[in-house]
Order: C-alpha cells, then sequence, then structure tokens
C-alpha cells in the first residue's frame, strides 16, 4: 500500500527529497573537519546541491497538505521519515564518507535519468534540473573511490573495509516494494529492478579501477525508504538537524 493519505507523486517526492536532505546534512557535517581545505569546500558545495535538491523535491511533496519543505524538513519525527538506510549512516572515516556518497552516486544518476522521463512533469522538471549537479557528484565520488583505492595500503586497507561495511546498506535503492510498483506502473518513475545493470556496470568499472572487491553476499538491510524501520543513526542526526525548530518554532532569519 502506498503511504496513508500520499498520492504516487507525493511519496515520490517525499522519497528523494528525504534522500537528498539527510546525506546533505550528513555531508555537510564535514565542514570545518575534512582532511584539507580544498575538500572541505567541495563538501560544503556538494551538501548545498543536495539541500537544494531537497528543497525542491520536499516542496512538491508538501504541495498538496499546505505544508512547506521547511516543514517537512523540520517538524516530522523520525518514523515519518522516507530515507534510504544508506543516507542515515554516519560519516566514519574519511574514506568510509567517500564510499557512502559513491554508492548512492551511482544510484542517484540512474534514478534521476529515469525521472527525466516521467510521466508527471514537476517529476521530471526537477529531475533535470538535478541531474547535471549529480553526475557531478558521481564523477568526483568515482575518482576519489579509484585515488584512494588504488592508493597506498593504508588508504586500499580504509576503501575496503569502508566497502564491506556499507555493502549491505547498499541494496535497499534496487528492491521494489509497492509504492515503487506503483510509480512504475503509473510512468512516474522506473523500476528500481531496472536501474541495476547500469548501477552493477558502475560499480564493477570504478571498483575494478581502484582494486577493490565486491562483496559476495546479496543481503539488504530494508525499511528505511518505507519508514518501517530506521537504524540509530536517523534519531541523533535528527536532533542536531531540528533543534532550533523544535526549541523555537517558526524561527526565521
Amino acid at each position: 500500500m502506498l503511504d496513508a493519505g500520499f498520492d504516487p507523486v507525493e511519496a515520490l517526492a517525499l522519497r528523494m527529497g528525504d534522500n537528498a536532505l539527510i546525506l546533505g546534512h550528513r555531508v555537510s557535517e564535514w565542514c570545518g573537519h575534512a582532511p584539507v581545505l580544498e575538500e572541505d569546500i567541495a563538501l560544503a558545495n556538494i551538501a548545498l546541491d543536495l539541500i537544494g535538491q531537497a528543497q525542491l523535491w520536499l516542496g512538491l511533496a508538501g504541495e498538496a497538505r499546505g505544508k512547506s519543505a521547511d516543514e517537512l524538513a523540520f517538524l516530522r519525527d523520525v518514523w515519518d521519515f522516507r530515507c534510504l538506510l544508506l543516507v542515515e549512516q554516519p560519516n566514519g572515516d574519511f574514506g568510509r564518507t567517500v564510499m557512502r556518497q559513491f554508492l548512492f552516486d551511482a544510484w542517484h544518476v540512474e534514478m534521476l535519468r529515469g525521472l527525466s522521463g516521467s510521466s508527471e512533469p514537476r517529476v521530471s522538471e526537477i529531475a533535470q534540473k538535478a541531474l547535471r549537479e549529480v553526475e557531478y557528484h558521481l564523477e568526483r565520488s568515482s575518482a576519489q573511490v579509484v585515488a584512494l583505492g588504488d592508493g597506498t595500503e593504508e588508504s586500499h586497507t580504509r576503501m575496503q573495509a569502508a566497502l564491506d561495511w556499507l555493502w549491505p546498506w547498499a541494496g535497499e535503492a534496487l528492491v521494489a516494494d509497492p509504492v515503487d510498483a506503483a510509480l512504475a506502473e503509473a510512468g512516474i518513475a522506473p523500476a528500481p529492478e531496472a536501474l541495476r545493470p547500469a548501477w552493477d556496470a558502475t560499480l564493477r568499472r570504478v571498483l575494478g579501477e581502484a582494486t577493490l572487491t565486491l562483496p559476495e553476499s546479496d543481503f539488504a538491510h530494508r525499511g528505511g525508504k518505507d519508514g518501517k524501520r530506521h537504524s540509530e543513526a536517523l534519531g541523533h542526526l535528527l536532533c542536531e538537524m531540528q533543534w532550533l525548530q523544535r526549541a523555537y518554532p517558526g524561527a526565521a532569519w
């Protein structure tokens, strides 16, 4: 069943918006803490891109209910979020942040390409706007995975450890649920499993160049995009992200 009270376009927009919002916040946590100044600025820019995309998607999600993107971002509790479990995961060391970004970017690009041909014009318009930014994100994260994976013994070890740790969180995006099936049937979004060949090809190419080994297991944690189960990490993230609006409702600059 679709989320109670949500039509397919709202459900899709909420999922896309929550993915961009939560990953954008995670990446922004590096601001002022990245290994080098150039990387600090680059990560801040990627975070801004994702937050900008979240604003568009959440604006569409809240349109029918008269809710703003800000209200959806800052005034929902953890069980109302519809983000992938992958984007909730803590930054960890820099290698884990890079690998999380790469795994997400490889899916995000294919998803936005599919959404660019959506039967729903508003979805297609947002996807086309976001796609150029996300293609750059993938180009960048791919280059970093290769540089670190095929770098020193220590960087290779850390990147392989990051891939092994994140792998069980990565497959959820490619497993369909009833909402995905309804969206695909209506021509609003591509079926998740249809994105897997391109996603697999990107992973094989980049991880091969990086001399990293793909885990053999196909196991994937599920529950994030349908809100049935989130990781503990999301609750901690929301405490930090939402505290101002919770403490001072309606606050604005």
